[in-house]
């Protein structure tokens, strides 16, 4: 064999040596990213632990910032009056699909709606922060007042850096007044500022009947709603996906820090006094507690029965389980 076609061999099994490596670049390649792919589909929505929520969190925010303008719901013939098996003083239930009220009691009076403000400030917070995974490190200057108000807290200390996502769920499952505050001062440097926010957000959904002086619902005297007002503002927060998976959520574990090694384990105040499943055919999906003593205990909750939703809403309970007994009551006897 001559040397040139010795030479033509070798080229030929160089190049092919190359194509044979060129080849199982391209299949793990490929590989890899149907395999990053499916990981992204198969971790979107898990809520079982702070870490894994955030890998979705972004895309789950300002939905839509442009506020939904909400109708009030009708009162009909077949309206009915709730009777004595329901212990809230005011109260209303409605249908969500006709937005109609089924049940009421004293429903467009004035109350004081406790921790149910928080609905509204997961909604501005919501609407508003751009990036779940922005840090925000607790202060004394906020947790001190609270502490001194008795007011309740999701349990971040000071010093503190905690994610705004595990902020949000702080702010709703525990009812935590320290989250609430720790998300205004992000969104606006103020309580103030945010509770301006607020307000704004109530007079552009319509709103008439209601109004904010804080974020977490300590009592103030010109702090109010009705009923109605705030089964208006359940339903625009069922309609934006991130604000109803944090109402529907029964626990949720906050990503770990310095003072929390192991997180902080946030359990609803609503789930943790029912499952939610005990009225047939009705199952409870989310809602949200509130108590002071001029409120009483209060809670606001939305079902599905037959593929159909109902909101309910019960204010000034007499005892801490009132509201969620009303509640079965209501989804028992008085849905269609």
């Amino acid at each position: 064999m001559s040397r040139k076609r010795q030479k033509k061999n070798i080229i030929k099994q160089i190049l092919y040596i190359i194509s044979l490596v060129l080849l199982f670049v391209f299949v793990t390649s490929l590989s890899s990213y149907f395999a990053h792919i499916n990981n992204k589909s198969e971790n979107k929505g898990s809520i079982t632990s702070g870490e894994k929520t955030q890998k979705d969190s972004d895309n789950m925010t300002g939905l839509s910032v442009k506020t939904q303008q909400m109708v009030y719901p009708d009162v009909t013939t077949d309206t009915k009056t709730f009777g004595s098996k329901v212990n809230g003083k005011h109260a209303v239930l409605i249908e969500v699909d006709n937005n109609a009220i089924l049940a009421q009691r004293k429903s467009d009076e004035r109350i004081y709606p406790a921790s149910l403000t928080k609905i509204m400030t997961l909604i501005v917070a919501v609407e508003n922060i751009k990036d779940l995974n922005q840090t925000f490190t607790m202060t004394n200057e906020i947790l001190l007042p609270l502490y001194q108000q008795n007011a309740t807290q999701a349990g971040f200390l000071e010093g503190e850096k905690a994610k705004l996502i595990d902020m949000l769920y702080g702010a709703i499952l525990p009812s935590g007044a320290d989250a609430a505050m720790g998300i205004a001062e992000v969104v606006s440097g103020s309580e103030s500022g945010f509770v301006e926010l607020m307000n704004q957000k109530a007079v552009s959904m319509g709103l008439k009947n209601t109004h904010f002086m804080n974020t977490s619902g300590l009592h103030n005297a010109s702090h109010y709603s009705t009923v109605v007002d705030m089964a208006m503002i359940l339903n625009y927060a069922m309609k934006n996906e991130m604000c109803r998976k944090i109402l529907s959520t029964y626990q949720y574990t906050t990503g770990k820090t310095e003072q929390h090694p192991k997180g902080i384990l946030l359990t609803s105040t609503m789930f943790s006094r029912m499952y939610g499943t005990e009225v047939e055919n009705v199952t409870i999906l989310g809602g949200k507690t509130g108590y002071t003593s001029e409120s009483g205990h209060c809670l606001a909750s939305f079902a599905i029965k037959d593929g159909k939703e109902y909101i309910a809403i019960t204010t000034n309970g007499s005892g801490k389980y009132k509201p969620i007994y009303d509640s079965f009551e209501i989804y028992r006897n008085y849905l269609k």
